[in-house]
This record gives C-alpha cells, structure tokens and sequence, in this order.
C-alpha cells in the first residue's frame, strides 16, 4: 500500500527506533520487556560473530579492508562515507545489527561523578541535568545485560556493588608494569571490560583468551549487542528491520514526527508511522539525520532550534607510548586494550596546566602483518632493514594510551558534506574538528607520564605518537542534553525540546566527554529514556 507521497506505507509502530547499536539494540530491550510495541530500522545487517575473521588466516589483510574501522576505507553496501576533510581523526564506527560494538575491544568503565559537574567543578563546559547517582542503576543494569570482567572495590568510583566477573588474565610484562605503577605510587586496576571470562547468560560462550576480540568472537564471550539485548529484546516482540537506510524523519503540521522514510535494499522507498521516534544513529550519524530532516517548518533541521544539532562534537583524542622489550611479550594474543587501566589522574589538578584529566591505559600489540605495517607506531624501514626491525618489535611491545578528556566547544561540529554522497545520493556528513589547546596540553603532560611509566618497567626503547589518527571512534555531544531549550538539543531524559515525540539516545546526548569510553554511559541513558518513555507512553498518543 502506498500513501499520499508514493511511498509504501508499512503499520504504525508505537516506538521506531532508528539503529540497531549499543544503545537502539538497549532500548529496544527495555521497551520491549515493558510492553511497548518497539520496531528498530538498521541500514545494516546482521554479522554473527563467528563469520568475524578472527580465524582466518589472512585476518590481518581483513581488518585492513572488509573489517576496516573505518567506513571510508571498508566501502561496504550498508556504510555512508564521512567527509574527514577538515578533522585529524578519521572516523571508526560499524553500521550493522550490534553497531560498533561488533568491531571494538568491549571497554565498559563508567564516567566518574565529577564527570556530571565540571561547570561546579571546574568552571568549564556545563554541567549534566542529570547525575552520577541518578544513573547509577542503570549502569548496574547494562553491566548484568553486557557481562563485565573486573574486579568489584575500584576506588576510583563511589564504593557500592559493582559485580565482576573474573579479570581478565594479565601478561607477566602487564604484570610487570602494575608492580611499576605500585613502585611510582600511582593506582591502578584491572579494566571493566565486556568479555564474559566465566560464565555468563545463555547465548554466551566463556573466553578463550585468544583475540584479536575486535573483529569478532567466535566464542561469543565478546559483549557485542547483537548477542547480549538483541536476542531478549526480539523475544519480548520487537521487530527488526534490516536493510532500511532512513533518509528523513518527517513530522506533521503540529511539528510532531510521524515516523521515518527509508530505502530498503531494492531501492523501494517506505514509509513507516510511529507514536514516537528515537534516533540512535551515533554521534554523527544523528545529528546527520536530523540536518537531512530540515523543511519549512524546521528550516535547519529538525529540533535545531537551538543550533546546536551537530556542534560541540567532542572525540577522545588519543597519544601513545609504544614501549620495547628485548623479549617476547605474548602480545599479540588475548585482548587488545583494558586489561591494566590507571585513572590516578584522571581529576582536575591545575599544578599540570590543565583542567580534567587523562586515563592511562596499558595496550597489547598487533600480528606480523600489521607489525610489518608500523602496527599503529612509526612505520618499519623497507628495503635491506626491515626483517631486522620486525624481528625487534614484533612480540615484543606493549604500549600506554593516553585518552584526555575533550572540552565540547561550539565549532567541532558534524554538518553535511558540499562534495560527499552516500549511495543513495544523501549528502554525508561532514566532522569538523580540532584538538583544543586544554586536549593538547593533557595529551603532552600524559606522553611523559606514560614514557616515564614504560622506563620504568624496564623497556629498552620507546617511541612516541603524539596524535593517534584512527581515533574517531567516540563520538558524542552534537545533540546535547540541557534544561534550557535555547541551550541545549534535548531534556534530561533525551526527548527533544522542540518535537515532543523525538528522541535521542546515542553519544550525542553527552554534556562532557570524561577521558574513559562512553559505551557504558550511552547504554546506561539508553536504558534511562526507555523507563522514561514507557513510564510517559499516554502522553505519545497522537
């Protein structure tokens, strides 16, 4: 059946939610068992894990192309190019059921408190409408649904029932550089990482310690979304639909959306109606689909009334400190990033020269062909030198990353591309970024701590990146939560201020970045929003 447009019309949804990741897959989860009718629209499909490339011989020529990070170089059907022309990171993300979280090393740390009061703190940025304590549970609740590994008692963190399962196992030099940090008097603790090390919920298998955990865990012991909320959230009725690039969300003549029009993969166009929608499209493909959303009503786009869809975007700049043994190290093996993190400073001391802090965070290495390639350090001489320089470095490096806080200002931004157009002809979206001078001068101050921490450990050589490239995989703040609608993109809860049945529940929703990895926070408010909604759902009615 078609409607007025010529679009096909498919039954109305009580909920649409737009993307299948972290947080789309979370609160579908949570509608769903609540009783709320829940259809999700994923432009990509599902990727078992165990089709990942993770036992493939040629793993490493995979990770570089079909499984790159970056959708501009993996070219997939179901990937939109981002114009990066006018930023130093290069996107990272997924597009497929389960997101990003099919292609990532499962860091699940919470935001500390101070991370919801910089504007008090600080006298930076704004403070969240919203705090620690309010989140809390909600954090509790994604780490039962993910499976976390760690050790419970963090005291980075307030003291309160934090479950773990068993960390994960350490590398004698991991080991080594723990006794280091003890030595320098600076904490540390094993990572919060969602990896089911023990057994967990059924549908997961147990780790076998074998990495790479980015590109797929064939064990299923890898958190990825698709096996943790997927599976509960379609057995409590959602609905999937695979496929389904969106191309707007229109609204009516009382500026309410009515839901979303899309193309499916036979280039037939739909469109399906909806009580209320909510985008989880990422922090820059949201704000995308809000832009592409503008019309007479919402000339610049949808709920940018404020002007701010799509600005202050905030990443998590990267450096880092590869240090070299003269031994193997075993490196290569197991997980690849979280097994030692250290937030000793990660608050605010102004004796450094900035404000907010840093994590450190202990890395494994990479197999030979990405090695032979530099292995996200300078890269290896060709030519007469180059066995002998692979025979020093492979198995037998660790590396310290150093991820700063980011101070949201209003000029890093997504907006869409002049030149750049996905597959069916929509303008990408285009980041625009710079690292701020704060970011610049934790990042310097973080480089020596790690320097000083890898020496110390007993490292025969180390070498420096002051900017890792491919960092652009956490992308928040483009549609910022805030009380004051001329301030801010959407409420307390998520829910925009200018259309009262949209919803966001994606990193966009970020006030601050915190200097750990959001997929905690954006499951834990993903979780927040569906209560919110379902506890709401008369006032959605049309």
């Amino acid at each position: 059946m078609a409607d007025a447009t010529g679009k096909t019309a498919d039954k109305v949804a009580e909920v649409l939610v737009i993307g299948a990741g972290a947080a789309g897959a979370a609160l579908s989860w949570r509608l769903a068992s609540r009783g709320i009718g829940v259809t999700c629209l994923e432009q990509g499909d599902w990727t078992p894990p165990e089709t990942g490339p993770g036992d493939d011989p040629e793993w490493e020529r995979r990770r570089l192309s079909d499984w790159h990070p970056n959708p501009n170089r993996r070219q997939a059907v179901s990937d939109y190019p981002v114009d990066d022309s006018l930023s130093p990171f290069r996107p990272l993300m997924w597009n497929g059921v389960g997101g990003s979280t099919v292609l990532w090393s499962a860091h699940l740390p919470r935001m500390h408190p101070s991370d919801f009061r910089v504007r008090t703190l600080d006298g930076v940025a704004d403070d969240w409408p919203l705090s620690y304590d309010e989140l809390a549970p909600y954090y509790a609740l994604n780490e039962r649904m993910m499976g976390v590994a760690g050790l419970a008692g963090n005291p980075a963190y307030p003291a309160e029932a934090m479950p773990r399962l068993p960390p994960a196992p350490l590398l004698a030099e991991e080991g080594g550089i723990a006794a280091t940090l003890d030595r320098l008097g600076w904490s540390w603790w094993p990572g919060d990482i969602g990896i089911a090390t023990g057994p967990h919920a059924p549908g997961r298998g147990v780790c076998r310690d074998c990495g790479p955990c980015e590109i797929g865990c064939h064990a299923r012991a890898k958190a990825s979304v698709d096996v943790t909320y997927w599976p509960g959230a379609l057995a409590a009725g959602a609905r999937l639909i695979t496929g389904a690039r969106v191309a707007e969300i229109p609204t009516d003549s009382r500026g309410r959306a009515i839901g979303a029009v899309w193309t499916d993969r036979r280039g037939r166009r739909h469109l399906t109606r909806a009580q209320a929608v909510v985008v989880a499209a990422n922090g820059v493909g949201t704000p995308r689909l809000l832009l592409l959303s503008a019309s007479g009503r919402f000339p610049n786009g949808l709920a940018n009334r404020s002007g701010l869809v799509g600005r202050r975007l905030m990443l998590h700049p990267l450096g880092r400190v590869i240090g070299r043994f003269d031994a193997p190290v075993g490196g290569h093996r197991g997980i690849t990033a979280g097994a030692i993190v250290s937030h000793h400073f990660y608050e605010t001391d102004i004796a450094r020269g900035f404000v907010r802090g840093i994590k450190l965070q202990v890395m494994r290495s990479n197999g030979p062909a990405l090695t032979a390639l530099g292995g996200g350090g300078p890269r290896l001489p060709w030519g007469g030198g180059h066995h002998a320089a692979f025979l020093q470095r492979f198995d037998r490096t660790l590396s310290v990353s150093i991820c700063s806080d980011d101070l949201p200002e209003p000029e890093n931004r997504v907006d869409l591309s002049n030149d750049l157009r996905d597959g069916d002809g929509l303008p990408a979206p285009r980041m625009i970024y710079r690292v701020g001078e704060n970011t610049r001068r934790a990042l310097d101050w973080g480089v020596k701590q790690a320097e000083t921490l890898l020496r110390e450990a007993g490292t025969v050589e180390t070498q420096t990146v002051p900017l890792v490239r491919d960092a652009g995989f956490h992308l928040m703040g483009t549609a910022r939560l805030g009380r004051d609608p001329d301030s801010s993109v959407c409420d307390a809860y998520g829910r925009t201020h200018d259309v009262p049945n949209l919803f966001i529940a994606d990193g966009a929703l970020f006030v601050t970045a915190g200097a750990v990895n959001p997929t905690n926070t954006i499951q834990a408010l993903a979780l927040r929003l569906a209560d919110r909604i379902a506890d709401t759902a008369r006032e959605l009615s049309p």
